[in-house]
């Protein structure tokens, strides 16, 4: 069974991944110690990033994830008992261009000159591609804002750049490889001389490519997590104000993708401000929408968001975002992403998520961890979002920590805009790999006073299915009997439920952010029903 989903897994994979694998797996390249080469001579102003929220609260403690944790020893960091992902976060000295990074100083001074010593090349989670693409950034940032790298930085700069040159993430490919094509972009501009110049031409040409594959017509970047995407936005910005200092040219399409890419997010985002929760998707890990779209406008690149229209379709991304009166609301009809690296996608498939008085009411439950757990698979899973779940089963055969098989599709897409109303409807072919199970169908209709829900599941026979809507931890809900409720949130929102469906209220959880859990509740109908089969609810307010 094991090797079946295997096989269903790795047939997606491009065979320049699977060869890269192998090579990556068997190549071990020694560092290369030589001295640095000559640092580039700027040739324009530099544009500091916005920075991050402060991440080291003290000399040698650090709270990332949600987690605090001291670097007390050597061995402190690298521990396996402590999560990887925080492991991978330590290493990218985010810390030394956040806010306020100037009055800590001394302990970043410090920090650096441990991390040298401490992390020798060119073992560990820190000589990881993806870290070291990360830090590589940081402390070029830092050497231009603030000039004040300890001795041995700019060596390690070098060392760290020639490692990374022959330690590209091909076998990964998407958010992976950008990242790893920045920062060696970054290092060539960074540095000047024929090896300066190799490591520009690489970080260059790769960027370009896939700038050009990861961002599609829609702006919206092709793993479809808004998280991701605004990572990917910052990047871009980032590699573009680093060009202008150095006087270098640029691509000349990079400032309107840029801005499309500014305007997909706002799009995504919530009357709050923030982003939505789609697929893996946590607040705190990228700069905020509007902080982005003010570093595209400093960096005279032209956004224009403008005031929401009723219905925006996200064509090539997937994605819909519907708002009338006080309610916006934002609908997933997106694939999980590209079919050779889906790893941060969920089986979230025709899901949503609604704000109403500017308040989110149904939220996507979020992303609060990475690994190989069972709490990773369960938020990745069907369950843990507002779609229907069909014999238990997911939509997508979600699997492992960043694995899927057997993928489901969007089709019959549709939208309509009316007098007093606007919709969006969708259906996917996920189940119909379970015997007699059709395509499910899923319709939102928009009005002034409410949103109507309206789910088609067609194929034959009986079958078990579950359709749950995870509240945002503010909002309380009581049933009102077998087919109403009643949600309690900046307003009160009648809620009409389908009574071929049995309806609770049971306790849930939301993960906002890396680390975090907050209590919540969900709304979920189940029953028994024979297909094809109708159900259909109303929210009022």
């Amino acid at each position: 069974m094991k090797l079946l989903l295997i096989l269903r897994t790795v047939r997606h994979l491009k065979p320049s991944q699977v060869l890269a694998r192998v090579a990556f797996t068997l190549r071990r390249p020694a560092p290369d110690l030589r001295p640095p080469p000559p640092r580039r001579v700027p040739a324009g102003v530099w544009l500091s990033p916005p920075g991050r929220p402060a991440c080291q609260t003290g000399p040698d403690r650090f709270r990332l994830l949600g987690e605090e944790r001291a670097i007390a020893t050597a061995v402190d960091w690298d521990r396996a008992e402590w999560p990887k992902l925080w492991r991978y976060h330590l290493h990218y000295h985010d810390d030394l261009i956040a806010t306020g990074a100037v009055d800590r100083a001394a302990w970043h001074a410090a920090f650096v000159r441990r991390w040298i010593a401490e992390n020798p090349p060119v073992g560990g989670s820190g000589w990881e591609p993806y870290p070291v693409s990360r830090r590589l950034v940081n402390w070029v940032a830092r050497q231009i804002g603030h000039g004040d790298l300890p001795d041995g930085g700019i060596e390690s700069l070098a060392v760290q750049a020639r490692w990374l040159r022959r330690r590209l993430e091909h076998h990964l490919l998407a958010n992976h490889l950008m990242v790893n094509a920045k920062a060696l972009l970054v290092a060539g501009l960074f540095f000047a001389g024929p090896e300066a110049e190799a490591w520009l031409a690489e970080g260059l040409r790769l960027f370009t490519r896939e700038l050009a594959e990861q961002v599609l017509a829609d702006g919206g970047h092709y793993e479809r997590s808004p998280m991701y995407h605004a990572l990917a936005l910052e990047d871009l910005l980032l590699v573009i104000g680093m060009c202008r200092h150095y006087g270098h040219r640029h691509p000349p399409d990079w400032e309107q993708v840029a801005a499309r890419m500014v305007r997909w997010l706002a799009t995504m985002s919530h009357p709050d401000g923030r982003i939505a929760l789609f697929n893996d998707a946590a607040f705190d890990q990228a700069l905020e929408p509007a902080a982005l779209a003010e570093w595209a406008r400093a960096l005279g690149i032209p956004v224009e968001v403008g005031e929401p229209a009723p219905l925006v379709h996200l064509a090539a991304s997937g994605y819909a975002r519907l708002e009338l009166g006080p309610a916006a609301l934002l609908v997933d009809a997106a694939d999980l992403g590209p079919d050779y690296q889906p790893g941060h996608g969920h089986a979230d498939t025709l899901g949503c998520e609604l704000s109403l008085d500017g308040q989110r009411v149904v939220v996507d439950s979020g992303t609060s961890q990475y690994g190989l757990g069972p709490e990773r698979l369960r938020q990745r899973g069907t369950a843990a979002h507002n779609t229907v779940v069909v014999d238990g089963a997911d939509s997508s055969e979600i699997w492992g920590g960043f694995r899927v098989a057997r993928r489901a599709r969007v089709h019959e897409i549709a939208t309509a805009v009316g007098a007093d109303h606007v919709e969006v409807s969708a259906a996917h072919d996920g189940y119909t790999r379970l015997r007699g199970v059709g395509r499910h169908h899923r319709r939102y209709r928009l009005d002034a006073a409410g949103l109507t829900i309206s789910d088609e599941l067609r194929g034959r026979g009986r079958h078990a299915v579950e359709v749950p809507f995870h509240l945002h931890p503010t909002v309380t809900a009581a049933m009102g009997g077998s087919a109403t409720a009643v949600l309690h949130a900046a307003r009160a929102i009648r809620v009409e439920l389908d009574p071929a469906l049995r309806w609770s209220v049971e306790p849930s959880t939301w993960h906002p952010s890396f680390g975090t859990v907050q209590a919540s509740s969900r709304l979920v109908g189940r029953g028994e029903v024979e297909l094809p089969a109708r159900w259909s609810m109303r929210l009022s307010w």
